[in-house]
C-alpha cells in the first residue's frame, strides 16, 4: 500500500511539472518534438486555427473528425498542405451542447435518442443518466462498422493520412472496444503517435485560463527542460470568434477564448526562441516511423 501510494505521489508530480514519466532517450541525444492539433472537420475556427499554427508556428501535425460538420473544408487544406503530418481523429462521441456530428453507419447502440453520439466516454457528474459510452449496449459489430467507415472516408478524403487517433479516449470504454482500434490501425497502414514508435508525452503546460502570453512563457520553460527523445505535445487550437463562442459544454464554457489562446502561445516569438535555444527539432510521426525504419 505504502509504496502504491509512493509511486502515485511520483507520477502526479510528473505530471504537473509537464512531462510524463515515461521518457525515451534518443539514440543520437536530439529532442525531437511532434505538436500535434486535433479536431480538425468540426469548426471552421478550428480549421484555419490548425494550419495558421501549422504556417506561422510549430504545428507538424494534425487530425480530422471525418463527421463534422466542417470536413470538406478541412480535408482540402489538409490536401493543399501535404508536408501537414495528417491523421484520422476517430470519433464515437460528441460532446458540444450546440454543435453535434451523427455516425457515418447505421449505429443504433452508438447514438442518443436524437441519433447523435453520446456525449461522453464515462458517467460525468451534472449529466442525465444514459448519456455516456460505458452505460450503452455497446455493438462491437457497429463500432468496427463505423469506424472503419470513418478511416475509409478520411483515407480517401486525405490520402497522406498516417495516424489514428482516439477522440476523448473512447477506447478506454472497454478493452474490446480498444482492441477494434489497434487492430484497424494496423489494417489500414496507420500507426498511433505514442510509446510503441519511442514518443513520450508532454502534458499539462498550461491552464485553460492562462493568456497567450502566459501559456507561450510557460511551454518554453518545459522545452528548454527536455530531455533527448521524442516528444509529443497535443493540444486544440481555434479561433477567438463567434462561431467557436458557441462551443461549449457543462465545465468546459471558455473555448474560445482557451483554445485562441493556444494558437497565441503557438505562434509565440517566444516559443519559437526556446526551439532554437535548445536545438529542437520539429517533426512528426511519418518522419520518426521512416527514421526507426532506417
Amino acid at each position: 500500500m505504502r509504496k502504491s501510494m509512493l509511486g502515485m505521489l511520483v507520477m502526479a508530480a510528473t505530471v504537473m511539472a509537464g512531462l510524463e514519466a515515461r521518457q525515451t532517450p534518443a539514440g543520437d541525444g536530439k529532442v525531437r518534438l511532434i505538436v500535434q492539433g486535433d479536431d480538425m472537420g468540426v469548426g471552421h475556427g478550428i480549421n484555419v486555427a490548425t494550419i495558421d499554427a501549422y504556417k506561422r508556428g510549430v504545428v507538424r501535425s494534425a487530425n480530422v473528425i471525418i463527421t463534422g460538420n466542417w470536413v470538406p473544408e478541412a480535408t482540402r487544406l489538409l490536401r493543399e498542405n501535404p508536408d501537414l503530418d495528417a491523421g484520422v481523429h476517430i470519433a464515437l462521441t460528441s460532446e458540444w451542447e450546440n454543435v453535434k456530428w451523427r455516425p457515418l453507419t447505421t449505429a443504433p447502440s452508438l447514438v442518443d435518442a436524437h441519433g447523435y453520439f453520446f456525449p461522453t466516454v464515462v458517467p460525468r457528474p451534472g449529466y442525465p443518466a444514459g448519456t455516456s459510452m460505458r452505460e450503452a449496449k455497446l455493438d462491437l459489430a457497429e463500432v468496427e462498422r463505423e469506424l472503419r467507415a470513418q478511416i475509409t472516408l478520411a483515407k480517401t478524403l486525405v490520402p497522406h493520412l498516417t495516424y489514428t487517433w482516439e477522440h476523448m479516449g473512447f477506447g478506454s470504454v472497454s478493452p474490446e472496444v480498444r482492441a477494434i482500434v489497434q487492430r484497424l490501425t494496423k489494417e489500414y497502414g496507420l500507426a498511433t503517435p505514442g510509446p510503441d514508435q519511442g514518443i513520450s508525452f508532454i502534458r499539462r503546460v498550461w491552464d485553460n485560463t492562462d493568456t497567450g502570453a502566459v501559456r507561450a512563457t510557460k511551454l518554453a520553460t518545459v522545452l528548454k527542460d527536455l530531455a533527448p527523445g521524442t516528444w509529443l505535445m497535443v493540444e486544440h487550437a481555434a479561433t477567438d470568434t463567434p462561431e467557436m463562442r458557441a462551443f461549449g459544454h457543462r465545465g468546459y464554457e471558455n473555448v474560445a477564448t482557451d483554445r485562441q489562446a493556444v494558437l497565441d502561445a503557438w505562434t509565440s516569438p517566444e516559443v519559437t526562441a526556446a526551439i532554437a535555444a535548445k536545438g529542437i527539432e520539429l517533426t512528426s510521426l511519418k518522419q520518426v516511423m521512416a527514421g526507426n525504419r532506417r
